[in-house]
């Protein structure tokens, strides 16, 4: 399948008719991944990795760590990584490759500002477009030294050899990415990094750095961490991704009545359940089960029974705990009764793609009615067609539309589908296997 997908024309060609049923496993959370990889390799011995996400984005990660020095093994089912100690790195001989993933791009600058060597950091056209002054400004301001172009995008040179001292920064808008770079950076600082953000994002990075041993005080909104704490190796499980969930949690909720689905050992970190509460809202009938906690992470089964959806308002206090996941949602807001309205999601316009145009673009061409505002999109739901639409190589776009085929009336080709593999390797096998109707042109 990987060799299939490297072909970077390939399109998926999805059969209306199909459906999402049994019991299946996703691939591990794409955002513990980078995680384990980045605080493992900084931290004092040898952690061991299971449930790795063995995509392009956190596989670029692991090479990345491997490029400046760290002993990294990938067994396939386990990670073993040597640690190197905060201030362990060597100087990688050539530019550090991000891919497409934003998330390793952004992590990892907290992490080199504060090595002793300059860095540089690159990526494919679509993360070379994305902008990094929101993680570069408060970088800065902890007088680090980073040379973007001029409009604050990649390529990054990160100059070593800076003395950091710690901020306390009120974040301008939630990001877990931005919060998880300055608290990384701060493990370099003088003194007590402090930031506040506006509205709760996930927390694994806190979650993770406290099983490695760092004292990190969570108060509210406030997150506080003091500079110069040694990681201790620490041995992690990666759940199934809630992201990855989320295609199928759609899928099951639009399937033929009488469908049942069963996702198993899904990571239900609290500040990432936003997919869960819109598609209730929505009157998706979704079941957890079999709760417990996993490595500090809590995990549970999810069952997803059709239901018959219902248009809504989705509440702005969500929007940061769903961001990655509307793309679907869009796709249930199209087979719902009534219109969807979206706002306060004006992050979704610098993801991979313009999430909002793109999807609204595509719903579009599939004869749904779909207005994109600046900062959301108003989604009219009704029957849904066929034709051909464009991912414009974003990954979650065309696992969005592949999931629309299941109640379609017609065809649904789309196109430059290759990015696929950087989050959910596997996703066509993974998909047929529940009943829908998905192949590789």
């Amino acid at each position: 399948m990987n060799d299939i997908l490297s072909n970077s024309q390939c399109c998926f060609v999805c059969t209306p008719g199909g459906l999402a049923s049994g019991s299946i496993r996703v691939p591990g959370d794409k955002s513990i991944s980078h995680r384990s990889i980045i605080l493992s390799s900084i931290a004092e011995g040898t952690s061991h990795i299971s449930g790795f996400l063995q995509g392009e984005d956190s596989l670029n990660t692991m090479r990345s760590f491997q490029a400046m020095g760290v002993d990294i093994k990938n067994l396939n089912d386990q990670i073993v990584v040597k640690g190197v100690g905060l201030y362990g790195l060597k100087p990688p001989v050539s530019s550090l490759d991000m891919g497409n993933s934003g998330t390793a791009m952004r992590l990892l600058l907290g992490v080199l500002v504060g090595q002793s060597f300059d860095t540089t950091l690159v990526g494919d056209d679509s993360l070379s477009g994305r902008p990094m002054n929101r993680v570069i400004n408060p970088l800065l301001a902890m007088q680090a030294k980073i040379d973007s172009d001029i409009d604050g995008t990649a390529p990054l040179i990160v100059y070593g050899k800076s003395a950091l001292t710690a901020i306390d920064y009120y974040l301008p808008m939630a990001s877990a990415q931005v919060k998880s770079c300055i608290l990384l950076a701060g493990l370099y600082a003088k003194g007590e990094t402090v930031v506040t953000e506006p509205a709760p994002t996930r927390d694994h990075t806190e979650r993770m750095l406290r099983g490695f041993g760092c004292q990190v005080e969570t108060n509210g909104a406030v997150i506080k961490l003091r500079g110069d704490q040694t990681l201790l190796a620490n041995d992690i499980e990666v759940p199934a991704d809630i992201s990855s969930a989320a295609f199928f949690l759609v899928a099951g909720s639009i399937s033929p009545p009488g469908t049942e689905l069963k996702l198993t050992h899904v990571g239900i970190n609290p500040t990432r359940t936003g997919v869960i509460d819109i598609l209730k809202l929505m009157g998706a009938d979704i079941t957890i089960t079999n709760q417990r906690d996993v490595g500090g992470e809590p995990v549970a089964n999810l069952i997803v029974r059709s239901a018959k959806l219902k248009g809504i308002v989705i509440p702005e206090a969500l929007v940061p705990l769903s961001i990655d996941e509307f793309p679907v949602l869009f796709i249930a807001a199209a087979c719902a009764e009534g219109q969807t309205t979206l706002t306060g999601a004006e992050e979704l316009r610098v993801k991979e793609s313009d999430r909002i145009k793109v999807m609204a673009d595509g719903l579009l061409t599939l004869g749904v009615n779909a207005v994109p505002t600046l900062d959301g999109i108003l989604i009219q739901g009704g029957s849904i067609g066929g034709g051909e639409v464009e991912s414009h190589g974003d990954h979650r776009i065309a696992m969005a539309f592949s999931v629309a085929s299941i109640v379609a009336t017609d065809t649904i080709t789309i196109n430059n589908c290759v990015n696929v593999n950087t989050s959910f390797p596997g996703f066509i096998d993974l998909a047929n296997d529940t009943g829908m109707k998905v192949r590789i042109l």
